[in-house]
C-alpha cells in the first residue's frame, strides 16, 4: 500500500517538470454526440488534472517555497478539487456505505483525505529530481455511462523502462478521478478489502471508532 501510494505521488512530481505529452492513437477519441464529451474526452482531463496542479509545485520549488505548510495548501486547493473522494468513499465501503450516516460517510473522507496528506506531502516537498519526462495516454481508454479508465504512459529520459498509471475517472459536471491503479493494485480496493475486513471480524461500530481515533491524531 504505501509502495503503490509513494508510487502514486512519484507521478504527480514528475509532472512538475519540463513536461511533454502526446495522446497515442484514438483511444480518447470515442463516437459520441455529446459536445461536452468531444470537447472534455476522459483522457485530456485526466492530464490537465495533474499537469495543473503540479505546476503550481514546480513553482512553489523555484521561489523557495515549498514548505511542508505550502505544499499542504496546494493539495488542498489544486488536488483535491479534481478528485471525487465521496465517490471513491462510497466504492472503498462496498455493501456498508448505505448503512452509514451522512456524518460515518463525511468521517471516512476525511480520512482517506487526511491520510493521503499526511503521510505523503513530506515526500512532495523532499523530492527535487524534476528531470523532464514524457507522458501520453494509452490507447485503450475505457468508457461506460458516466466514468472511463484512463491508461497513463510516462516515459523517464534515461530511457528506463516506462510505467503504466490508470486513472479512474467519473463525470458529473467535469471528470474527477477516484481510483488510481498500479501494477494491478487499486487503492480503492485496498482500502475496501481493509475496511470490509475489519467490519467483519470486529463489527462496523469498532472500524468506525478506529477510524475517528486515526483522524483524530493525524489532526494533532
Amino acid at each position: 500500500m504505501s509502495r503503490f501510494l509513494f508510487t502514486l505521488i512519484y507521478l504527480f512530481l514528475l509532472l512538475s517538470s519540463s513536461l511533454s505529452y502526446a495522446v497515442e492513437g484514438n483511444g480518447d477519441q470515442p463516437k459520441n454526440d455529446n459536445i461536452s464529451d468531444i470537447i472534455d474526452p476522459p483522457g485530456s482531463a485526466a492530464l490537465n488534472i495533474l499537469v495543473s496542479s503540479l505546476s503550481s509545485l514546480k513553482e512553489l520549488k523555484k521561489q523557495n517555497k515549498g514548505t511542508i505548510e505550502n505544499i499542504e495548501t496546494l493539495i488542498r486547493l489544486k488536488l483535491l478539487p479534481s478528485l471525487d473522494i465521496a465517490y471513491s468513499t462510497q466504492r472503498a465501503l462496498d455493501n456498508y456505505y448505505d448503512d452509514l450516516t451522512d456524518s460515518e460517510k463525511q468521517l471516512f473522507e476525511t480520512y482517506i483525505i487526511e491520510s493521503l496528506i499526511n503521510d505523503y506531502v513530506g515526500i512532495l516537498g523532499a523530492y527535487q529530481d524534476l528531470d523532464s519526462i514524457n507522458i501520453s495516454v494509452g490507447k485503450n481508454i475505457l468508457r461506460k455511462d458516466n466514468r472511463a479508465n484512463v491508461p497513463l504512459i510516462i516515459s523517464f529520459s534515461d530511457n528506463s523502462q516506462p510505467v503504466e498509471v490508470a486513472l479512474s475517472m467519473v463525470k458529473t459536471n467535469s471528470w474527477k478521478i477516484y481510483d488510481v491503479t498500479y501494477s494491478g493494485v487499486s487503492l480503492i480496493k485496498n482500502y475496501q478489502a481493509q475496511f470490509g475486513s475489519m467490519i467483519k471480524r470486529k463489527g462496523k461500530d469498532f472500524l468506525i471508532g478506529i477510524i475517528t481515533k486515526k483522524v483524530l491524531e493525524i489532526k494533532k
